[in-house]
């Protein structure tokens, strides 16, 4: 008895032998599908290896201890946490008195008879062959039992005393020093000896340094307050072992943390408690319990892959139709011997069944191969070593079953063409007639009307992003249902084409069942190039008006905020190595030490600020004496008048936002800051302040006052609140307070209290600078006479350069290669001016598209030479000459990509001027808010500018070139003459 099973079994057997026949086309094929399996087989992988389980990042994180103990620098107060010690606070209502600070007896928290081991880490400027290398230093003792595993060693040894040191392979290989070499640290006299090299595996590429506790941090420290340098910023956490198998359990973490310590603990994060047993949560809030929704993510995946089978069955399915045209004589004898129209189309589904299961195979075989094989390289650009070779078979199963499926798809419509072709017809080659489906175009012009209906909506109505790309999508399916009609309709321009564009155009029409699907995967690529390139360019024209310069264009800025020492050698590097013209040094006020940061914070450091007269608060920012949002005094319109007031304007930043408020300098960083003004030149050359924010001004003369004299109007320094502020080029003073490192607490009570903070106010003699000028985030430079007479401690922070052409990419290389050699926090400044970022991914695009419209318009071709070959001995028989064949076949091929390339670019631009406003729409309303609520920049607030831009250059490459440098190449490849044979009878 004959079943199915029987059927199916003779059709795969003869689907194999196809194959193995034209192998070819078969490889063409399982190319195109293996491909894409291979490359998510090995993603799926490697992602799945690099996901560390809870137990393993345990283990990188805590050696073999059963937890790490932090001082949250709280002060002892009690604390409490979440089970895995992220999150914590100090326990109690902190709201209404202030928030405890300093730092913790971590030791007195740690149960009884617990062991512990610590585990210090700051950062330092270590000597290397090619300089200095700021480092991070870690004092741990990686030998000891209790730290295994937090560190992998690779060769030699882990320190054993206390002149020897480890060191990571990344920065053996950075500093260009090995295993046996000699390690100096910039400021201490010791020297120490590299015994070992280890790997963090969680960090493949941090540059760290391995030291026994005390042995380098704090002899390094000691040597460094000495010499008024910035210290290392050592900080310490401890590995904790107690006794017994339980581990570190949650009511040890809970006794710890009422001693003013955080703890992550193996046991609580393997086994967490309930969550009514967390204090944190009784006080802080529940956590959050939704899962994160996924919705969007997976729509845009299924979308994504749903395009990309759809795309590979476009490009496999003409070459199925190949296949089956070629074998119309078979199909046709398994029809006279009795196969109805399912054994044909068995027949040719397993075709694609075939190939698409070798191609399963094939590509996640070579996954998995490729993946173990290239797994060191993997860990490297992943930055970290996996967990385990994590197989998941059923998930690799299921990325198989894509290409089975997609195998299937494929060959969908070919196995329906070629069942519904009668028996005689395919004996005797002849092809019969059929005429186009009419359902299909309906179904496709309803498709674009809904799909553009809802992307239409999405852009103008939703918030959701997802309306686009879904409505945006569902066209583009619309316009590949509409192909084969579209198809048609460019078959009217063939009446007034020469001989061969004529044939080749008739013959595109009169053969849909191969054009179509070759169009429609042309269409389908260069939607998606032109729907990117689009946003791409309207993205970049936005970044482009968008754009701030840092300085004016070709300038250089050299800044040390943290260390002045290396200053000076800074400014000569950058003097000597490009082409500069004025050279402006800067200084910068510091309060305490002379090693002070400028980022503020440190022991025995102050601060300074600038005193802003009563009457040139802004009103939207002023607290006063509560804690009530100030804006919430006025009006929607009141705020949306005072969002434009001088007095709330934020000066446009640029470089000099890195120095502070003040920059001690003369008239030459006017020069290469561009800023004419004679005026401000000759101030600054008389000891007087320059100042580019008008509201620090205290006006002279106002309202009949001397600047520094009590004012009428009750504002500081005597200033009178006026329509627009101090005007451009006007005199007065600047107060600047100056609070000690001893006031730094009372100024923050005092502040939190909207109350006059302590400290030392001095008023600077003080010019506005003209108005049209742009200031590059200077907000007031100050001459050095009037900085000392004024009692400011100065020290060095870096230059200002104006260049006699823009500095070339070597000389800026080996510039940095110099600045290097000093280790420090350098800001290095060369302003280019705004250089787009997306021009190469515009010639990828372009390239894709490209190589995708000639692959689909050859297989094309090759389909159609194959069904014209009768055609084109006639052609040679009455006389054509051989140029016809390579005209015809270029044409052939050129009026594929012509009608793909031309419907793909007018799908794509929809969804990118879909999503462009939205993107618009969302700007806008944002723009609004900040009005109504008084968050606007002040007059240099300005309406968001989302501009569509169409890729004109992109458009002109795929519309014109690609469609000729197909026709050209299938022309090229063409042989001029076909097999001699004789004319077969009709």
């Amino acid at each position: 008895m004959k079943t199915w099973y029987h059927s199916w079994r003779a059709a795969i057997r003869i689907a194999r032998r196809d194959a193995w026949r034209f192998k070819g086309r078969s490889f063409l094929v399982l190319a195109m599908l293996a491909l894409p399996i291979l490359g998510v087989s090995a993603a799926d992988l490697t992602l799945r290896s690099a996901e560390l389980s809870p137990a393993q990042s345990l283990e990188r994180d805590l050696g073999a201890a059963d937890a790490r103990v932090n001082d949250p620098r709280l002060g002892g107060v009690a604390v409490t946490q979440d089970p895995k010690g992220d999150m914590y606070a100090p326990e109690g209502d902190y709201e209404d008195k202030p928030w405890p600070d300093g730092e913790t007896d971590v030791e007195a928290a740690f149960p009884a008879n617990a062991k512990s081991l610590v585990d210090a880490e700051g950062r330092a400027k270590l000597k290397t062959t090619h300089g200095l290398l700021n480092t991070q230093i870690r004092e741990l003792k990686a030998s000891d039992p209790m730290a295994e595993g937090i560190m992998r060693l690779d060769r030699g040894h882990f320190p054993r005393k206390a002149d020897e040191v480890a060191a990571t392979n990344a920065f053996l290989e950075s500093s260009g020093l090995r295993v046996g070499s000699a390690l100096t640290a910039h400021g201490l006299d010791a020297t120490y000896r590299i015994v070992g090299a280890y790997e963090l595996p969680n960090s493949l590429g941090d540059a760290q340094v391995n030291a026994l506790p005390g042995a380098l941090l704090a002899p390094l420290d000691k040597a460094l307050a000495a010499a008024e340098l910035p210290d290392t910023q050592m900080s310490a956490t401890y590995l904790v072992s107690v006794p017994g198998d339980a581990g570190f359990t949650w009511n040890m973490v809970k006794e710890s943390n009422k001693k003013g310590v955080t703890v992550v603990s193996r046991a609580v994060t393997l086994n967490p408690p309930a969550d009514s047993d967390v204090p944190y949560y009784e006080q802080e809030g529940p956590p959050y319990g939704g899962s994160s929704d996924n919705t969007t993510e997976l729509a845009i995946l299924s979308t994504v892959v749903g395009l990309a089978m759809l795309e590979i069955c476009l490009l496999a399915g003409p070459a199925f139709a190949v296949g089956a045209r070629r074998s119309r004589r078979q199909l046709g004898l398994v029809g006279a011997n009795g196969g109805d129209r399912h054994h044909i189309r068995a027949i040719v589904l397993s075709g694609g069944l075939v190939i698409g299961a070798v191609a399963a195979v094939v590509g996640t075989a070579l996954g998995i191969g490729l993946t173990f094989a290239l797994q060191p390289v993997l860990e490297d650009w992943l930055g970290k070593r996996f967990g385990d070779f994590d197989l998941r078979p059923l998930e690799l199963i299921g990325i198989a079953l894509i290409a089975v499926v997609t195998g299937l798809l494929a060959a969908i419509v070919p196995a329906v063409t070629a069942s519904r072709q009668s028996v005689v017809a395919s004996l005797t080659g002849r092809r019969g007639v059929r005429r186009s489906s009419r359902v299909l175009p309906i179904l496709g012009l309803t498709a674009v009307v809904v799909g553009a209906g809802i992307a239409l909506y999405g852009s103008t109505v939703s918030d959701q992003v997802a309306f686009v790309g879904g409505g945006s999508a569902l066209a583009e399916l619309g316009v590949v249902a509409l192909t084969p009609a579209l198809v048609g309709l460019f078959g009217r321009i063939g009446r007034w084409l020469p001989l061969s564009p004529r044939l080749a155009l008739r013959d595109a029409v009169r053969n849909r069942g191969r054009t179509a699907p070759a169009v429609a995967a042309v269409l389908a690529a260069v939607a998606g190039t032109v729907a990117v390139a689009t946003y791409t360019s309207s993205s970049e024209a936005q970044e482009r008006a968008e754009y701030k310069a840092s300085l004016p264009y070709g300038a250089v800025a050299i800044l040390s905020p943290e260390s002045a020492a290396d200053v000076p050698s800074m400014r000569d590097d950058v003097q000597k190595l490009l082409p500069t013209e004025v050279r402006a040094d800067v200084d910068r006020v510091v309060v305490g030490k002379r090693n002070c940061s400028a980022y503020g914070g440190g022991d025995d450091c102050g601060r300074y600020e600038i005193v802003l007269p009563k009457a040139h608060e802004c009103p939207l920012w002023s607290y006063g004496n509560t804690d009530e949002d100030p804006a919430s005094k006025f009006s929607k319109a009141e705020r949306r008048e005072l969002a434009k007031d001088w007095r709330c304007s934020e000066q446009g930043g640029g470089v000099g936002d890195a120095a502070g408020e003040i920059l001690i300098g003369d008239e030459k960083l006017l020069k290469v800051l561009k800023i004419k003004d004679p005026a401000a030149d000759k101030a600054l050359a008389n000891g007087q302040a320059v100042s580019f924010r008008n509201r620090n001004i205290n006006p002279a003369g106002a309202d009949g006052q001397d600047a520094g004299a009590p004012s009428k109007g009750g504002a500081r320094g005597g200033a009178v609140l006026s329509k627009d502020g101090p005007k451009a080029g006007s005199e007065g003073t600047v107060d600047v307070r100056v609070i000690s490192a001893a006031d730094m607490a009372a100024a923050d009570a005092a502040s939190m209290e909207g109350k006059e903070p302590p400290g030392t106010v001095t008023s600077i003699p003080a010019r506005q600078i003209t108005g049209g000028q742009r200031a590059y985030g200077v907000t007031m430079i100050v001459p050095p006479d009037a900085a000392r007479k004024a009692g400011f401690t100065t020290v060095p922070l870096g230059a200002f350069f104006s260049t006699e052409r823009l500095p070339s990419d070597a000389q800026e290389q080996k510039l940095n290669s110099e600045l290097a050699k000093t280790g420090g926090d350098v800001w290095l400044t060369v302003e280019k001016g705004f250089t787009p970022e997306n021009s190469t991914t515009l010639l990828a695009l372009a390239v894709f598209a490209g190589l995708i419209t000639i692959g689909a318009a050859g297989i094309a071709t090759g389909l159609a030479q194959a069904d014209a070959e009768a055609d084109l001995k006639t052609l040679a028989a009455v006389g054509a000459p051989p140029r016809v064949r390579k005209a015809l076949s270029g044409f052939q091929c050129g009026v594929v990509a012509a009608m793909g390339v031309l419907l793909g670019s007018a799908s794509g631009i929809l969804p990118a001027i879909g999503l462009r406003f939205t993107e618009r729409r969302a700007q806008d309303q944002m723009y609004a808010k900040m009005l109504d609520e008084g968050w606007a920049g002040g007059s240099e607030a300005t309406a968001p500018f989302v501009p569509v831009v169409i890729p004109w250059e992109t458009l002109g490459v795929l519309l014109v070139v690609v469609p000729l440098g197909a026709a050209v190449l299938a022309a090229l490849v063409t042989r001029s003459r076909g097999a001699l044979a004789r004319r077969a009878a009709i």
